[in-house]
């Protein structure tokens, strides 16, 4: 009986450790299913694969540690600075660029983090931080940056500077900032500003002086001369546009948003107002006008700058339509659902034309200065095709123009009228004129007609903003 007993114990033994060891199989084929595949279909039993395993599993750790150390090397010498801040705006980490461009200390305590409005007074900074974590995805910001000092002697010795930001969501609600120090570039542009202003000054003196030479000499030349005169005439006239918008274009960059003369005005109508300012240029090529929208739309804008608006986009849409096509124009705004026209709210105005449209390459870059889409869109009409009288009847053409504008107090920019190609300026202008009224503008080409395709949208700002006389 006491052997009976005796196998009957050994025999549960044996089966809770067969059991045991059946279950430690299961979890280490689990674990091993886990591993790569060349470990987990190894014919080497499963002790033998799980050190493999392991042995696998550190020279990956090894090989991202390497991989670690690298990328913080990177970043310890990339020109631009990086900053990691956790959930709780809190610093964890910046590279050598960053501490320069922040002035942060050097005995930062990566152990201890504190909050970065401690160590760098820029609420922009902290705003761009906020924003990455509310959006989930890499935003953008650029602003001045006033650096601060704990010596008061040294405020005069801290000049202020342009940051440009870049936010990078990360996990865990932590978010990566690179920096990049504009300064220079904004140096740059202000540089070439200046000299392009000074050299426009200087040059609309002896423009106007040749003009006027040429305009004595037309009326006691010869008949057979009298075409040379015109074509004079007609360069210096184009040399004079080109002047006078390269001073608009400075005079409109130093102009802030506050410098803008807002009053209520009617888009519609101004539209319509600068189609018969064109209508000239227009009949000669038998172009109409299509327009869909509001019959009145009163909006707060700077009436003189608008107006010039849209003399550059129709001027463009005119000078480059084929003969008896239609420029369309559409003006269309959103409304609060509340009622309340004190909410920014878009208006969008859009012109669009029959001509060749905009090569792709090309988009990014038509609003820039002295940009050519395509050579070919700025062949100039051979002047031996132009009748003699040609000269004398734009030039009448243009002062009429600009009458038709006066009453706004602008000087109209009507197309260069012996040429297919203006002075490279017209859509700068626009752009220039859109973001001082805190709006975009977007170049496209129409699905439907295949020809340029300018997007305008402007806020929609209410009557309450206008200042009290």
């Amino acid at each position: 009986m006491a052997i009976l007993d005796f196998l009957l114990g050994l025999l549960i033994g044996l089966l809770a450790v067969g059991w045991q060891q059946f279950r430690s199989n299961i979890r280490l084929k689990k674990v091993l299913r886990s591993l790569q595949p060349s470990v987990a279909d190894s014919p080497f039993s499963l002790t033998s694969q799980l050190a493999l395993g392991i042995a696998q599993q550190q020279r990956e750790h090894h090989h991202l540690q390497q991989q670690l150390a690298t990328l913080q090397q990177i970043l310890h010498a990339a020109p631009v600075g990086y900053l990691q801040i956790d959930d709780e705006n809190r610093l964890l980490w910046c590279n050598a660029q960053a501490r320069k461009i922040l002035g942060i200390a050097q005995d930062f305590n990566r152990s201890k983090p504190r909050l970065l409005l401690e160590l760098v007074r820029s609420y922009e900074l902290d705003d761009l931080i906020e924003q990455t974590r509310n959006a989930n995805h890499p935003c953008q910001s650029n602003w001045t940056f006033y650096p601060t000092s704990s010596d008061p002697t040294d405020l005069s010795h801290q000049p202020a500077f342009t940051l440009q930001g870049y936010g990078l969501p990360l996990p865990d609600h932590q978010v990566g900032i690179f920096l990049e120090n504009q300064q220079e570039v904004v140096v740059l542009m202000q540089q070439r500003d200046r000299w392009t202003s000074d050299l426009a000054h200087e040059l609309k003196t002896p423009l106007t002086s040749i003009r006027l030479v040429a305009e004595t000499l037309q009326t006691r030349l010869d008949p057979n001369l009298k075409t040379w005169a015109d074509r004079l005439i007609n360069e210096t006239v184009r040399l004079s546009d080109l002047v006078q918008d390269l001073l608009d274009l400075s005079q409109m960059e130093r102009d802030s948003f506050r410098n803008l003369q807002l009053k209520s005005t009617d888009l519609v109508y101004l539209l319509h107002s600068v189609w018969n300012s064109l209508e000239p240029l227009a009949r000669r090529k038998q172009l109409s006008l299509d327009y869909s929208g509001p019959d009145h739309l009163t909006i707060l804008l700077d009436e003189a700058r608008i107006h010039r608006l849209l003399i550059n986009l129709i001027d463009n849409s005119i000078k480059y339509s084929p003969p008896t096509q239609t420029i369309q124009v559409k003006i269309s705004a959103s409304e609060a659902a509340t009622g309340n026209s004190s909410n920014l709210q878009s208006v969008c105005l859009e012109v669009i034309d029959s001509g060749p449209g905009f090569p792709e390459k090309a988009l990014p870059y038509v609003f820039e200065r002295f940009y050519r889409a395509d050579p070919s869109r700025a062949r100039a009409i051979p002047l031996e095709k132009i009748e003699p009288r040609t000269v004398e009847q734009n030039l009448s053409s243009m002062q009429m123009v600009n009458r038709s504008a006066h009453h706004v107090g602008s000087q109209a920019h009507p197309a260069d009228w012996l040429a297919q190609g203006g002075s490279g300026l017209g859509l700068a202008i626009v752009r220039q004129i859109v973001e001082a009224h805190q709006g975009s503008v977007s170049a496209g080409n129409h699905p439907v007609t295949g020809g340029a395709w300018l997007q305008v949208r402007l806020p929609w700002r209410s009557t309450e903003l206008l200042p009290s006389e």
